[in-house]
């Protein structure tokens, strides 16, 4: 299943110099999400 669905870990790759778009990868796909999507993504440090 591709997607960040609630409670699914994933990681950012990279960030555009601009910020928008951020790069994410989640269950092993990249996924490229604009600023105000990953806005409502909860990031948390390993």
């Amino acid at each position: 299943m591709l997607g960040a669905t609630p409670g699914t870990a994933f990681e950012v790759v990279r960030i555009a110099p601009l910020g928008d778009p951020v790069e994410i990868r989640v269950r092993g796909s990249m996924i490229s999400v604009r600023k105000d999507e990953a806005a409502f993504m909860q990031v948390e440090a390993e």
